[in-house]
């Protein structure tokens, strides 16, 4: 039976890595995925990891129908074994939806992956969706760790090395200045008591923030 999979966590837990991983052990055997993304940090139409792996991939925008684009793949005589849908926070409700009847109507397993919440802790809701809806969910086992060392289970906004706590959902980062020493958007993973505590590694004096971020349409805009 095909089924829907969820593999959830923080940023810099290793989610891209694992799509990527699943993706050349099913192509190792001979079987063929279709892999979509929203907002990769490597481009549009790019999945990658931060441990330097990419690979092509159709991006997924808000307009975008899965059910619809692989029914007309199917009907012009492709095969589609898998699908991997990363960032998978972004997208919408309904989304999600397409996602399983891709699975419940065309047999096809689809693995997704996201993160869970956003930097005020609130639930993404395409991550919503996928807990309600996927088959199996599970919570990638390569910790993230907070500047203390403890696991990091909250995904915090910075502006200058200061954790922020208002704001749009989703908002341009920026890669370059990942201490925000020009007063720019990055991301940090924390423990929930420094989360809580609005403590992160630049008011703590205790390094370098983490370079990840949330990669958005700058279409959008910052919040």
């Amino acid at each position: 039976m095909a089924e829907l999979a969820f593999f959830s966590g923080t940023m810099d837990c290793g989610k891209s890595t694992l799509a990527l991983q699943i993706q050349h052990n099913r192509s190792a055997r001979g079987l063929s995925g279709m892999i979509f993304t929203r907002n990769d940090r490597a481009g549009e139409g790019r999945l990658s990891s931060r441990l330097g792996l990419v690979t092509d991939a159709v991006e997924a925008d808000e307009a975008f129908d899965f059910h619809v684009h692989l029914v007309k793949h199917l009907t012009a005589g492709g095969r589609v074994d898998y699908v991997i849908a990363d960032e998978a926070q972004f997208l919408s409700p309904e989304q999600v939806d397409q996602l399983g009847r891709v699975v419940d109507d065309l047999g096809i397993d689809v693995f997704a992956f996201g993160i869970t919440t956003d930097f005020r802790t609130r639930l993404f809701p395409g991550s919503q969706r996928l807990i309600e809806l996927a088959d199996r969910v599970e919570v990638l086992q390569v910790e993230a760790l907070c500047w203390c060392g403890a696991r990091a289970t909250h995904n915090a906004r910075t502006v200058g090395g200061r954790m922020v706590v208002e704001g749009a959902q989703v908002v341009v980062g920026d890669v370059g200045d990942p201490a925000g020493a020009r007063g720019e958007v990055g991301y940090e993973v924390l423990c929930r008591r420094h989360h809580r505590r609005r403590l992160t590694a630049a008011t703590a004096g205790a390094g370098a923030l983490s370079p990840e971020v949330l990669p958005v349409d700058s279409a959008r805009g910052a919040g």
